[in-house]
């Protein structure tokens, strides 16, 4: 990078993030404001949408309104999350919001395809729900020609699934666990 922030091709570096709208894509839109800051870099939120029933799907019954009612609700989930992340102030640095149609670790790879760019994600859902999807932060970490960090789950959203599990457990009646086992559980 040359003194005033842009590479050599005169891009600015970039720091893409990629959001979902859960608490766990929020938590990296704020990291990735930090780190944009940070280098001096623009922040490029991405959203990645598919079809209903994927691409291989839409192409055996292809509905247009469908996909541009789609394409839609994808525009307003990453309006709705960077306006939850930041308010109506924005994130105060400059932002490139993208939203784009494929499959999320594929998409974000084929965005944040630059060298100097930093792919930030988070992480959300349970273990079953991880184990279900493929991981996104695993394909970026492997495909990515940029450096990729992986922002933790934030505390409140993990307090959040445990309650989620003691709710369950009460609710089919089974037995809660002492904080003990719980904790050694975990460990």
């Amino acid at each position: 990078m040359h003194g005033n922030g842009r590479h050599q091709d005169g891009t600015a570096p970039r720091v893409v993030v990629g959001v979902s709208g859960s608490l766990g894509s929020l938590a990296a839109l704020h990291r990735g404001v930090a780190e944009a800051r940070e280098r001096g870099a623009e922040l490029w939120p991405v959203l990645a949408w598919e079809p209903p029933g994927g691409e291989h799907g839409y192409r055996r019954s292809p509905c247009p309104p469908l996909l541009t009612a789609v394409r839609e609700a994808a525009e307003r989930r990453l309006d709705e999350a960077l306006e939850a992340a930041f308010g109506a102030d924005g994130p105060g640095v400059t932002m490139q919001p993208v939203v784009i149609r494929g499959e999320t670790g594929p998409a974000l790879v084929h965005v944040a395809d630059r060298p100097g760019d930093l792919l930030v994600l988070g992480r959300s859902g349970g273990l079953l729900r991880r184990r279900l999807r493929r991981s996104v932060s695993a394909h970026c970490a492997r495909r990515a020609g940029c450096p990729v960090l992986t922002v933790p789950v934030p505390a409140l959203l993990q307090d959040l699934h445990e309650l989620e599990a003691l709710h369950r457990r009460a609710r089919w009646h089974l037995p809660v666990l002492p904080a003990a086992e719980l904790l050694a559980m975990k460990g």
